[in-house]
């Protein structure tokens, strides 16, 4: 039976930058994310509680409007993985809306292989920069996706086992499918309120070289991860940090960090009837 290989991409540039001492990342033990600034000092993230023994990671980042952003994965493990990326809910590589699935383009990270991605890839060695900015100026609301906007998602896939010893990698072609990757255009019916929240632009254009290979990755991640970026003062009235002298606001009844798997209720009209 012939194997159906996934077909993956993995930057050859990367940028080693020393970590910093105490820096806060997620690590499953064996994958560490990061968001980190082009000077390579990782953004602060602040972790939902009761998550450490699950594979599913979430935490609160501090955005910075206008600044440049990348992505930095670690590969702590002494196999091969791939890493399905989702920026406000668009794959960094495709541009289509992710789910986080098996099937769609993904990076391929070697054995303790440390890899920084900079942008939403254009072509075989470009990208256009991640930038922090409003979800109105985002390439998602570009689309007039708010689904899954100000998050950045990483869902982390070790290999099948192959029939036969396989080639490490292979030189491609270029970029064969280029699935979303258009021209920006103006937002398409913007939600309320879009451009009070944090997104991600589609900044300028960048050398990124990048080279195909043959990865199958097994159905589900081994790892999620799950990081909600946001404005420094959003994060202080939530109470995630302490902006005013140790004094929090009380707990949403409706929003437990350490359990927010569920939605709360919708809201009223003036009439006090729920919508519907």
């Amino acid at each position: 039976m012939k194997m159906k290989w996934q077909t993956g991409l993995m930057a050859i540039w990367v940028l080693l930058v020393p970590t910093l001492a105490g820096a806060q990342r997620f690590d499953s033990g064996k994958v560490e994310v990061e968001v980190v600034n082009d000077g390579g000092r990782p953004y602060p993230q602040y972790p939902l509680d009761g998550r450490r023994g699950s594979s599913v990671f979430k935490a609160y980042v501090e955005a910075v409007r206008d600044q440049k952003y990348s992505v930095r994965i670690r590969n702590r493990g002494n196999q091969r993985i791939g890493v399905v990326i989702a920026v406000d809910g668009r794959n960094i590589i495709s541009g289509d809306r992710s789910n986080l699935r098996p099937d769609e383009r993904m990076y391929v990270l070697g054995p303790h292989q440390q890899e920084t991605y900079e942008g939403w890839r254009t072509g075989k060695n470009r990208v256009n920069r991640f930038y922090f900015t409003d979800a109105g100026d985002s390439y998602s609301g570009a689309w007039g996706d708010y689904s899954a906007m100000g998050v950045i998602a990483v869902a982390a896939f070790r290999e099948r086992a192959p029939d036969r010893p396989q080639p490490w990698a292979q030189e491609g072609p270029g970029y064969s499918d280029q699935r979303g990757l258009r021209e920006k255009s103006a937002p398409i019916g913007a939600a309320p309120g879009a451009r009070a929240e944090p997104g991600t632009g589609y900044g300028e254009s960048e050398w990124s070289p990048s080279r195909r290979v043959e990865f199958e990755p097994l159905p589900q991640p081994f790892a999620q991860y799950f990081l909600k970026y946001t404005w420094r003062d959003t994060l202080c009235r939530k109470g995630v940090i302490d902006c005013d002298g140790g004094r929090r606001p009380p707990r949403n009844r409706f929003w437990k960090e350490d359990d927010d798997d569920y939605a709360p209720p919708p809201p009223r009209d003036d009439r006090g009837e729920e919508w519907r």
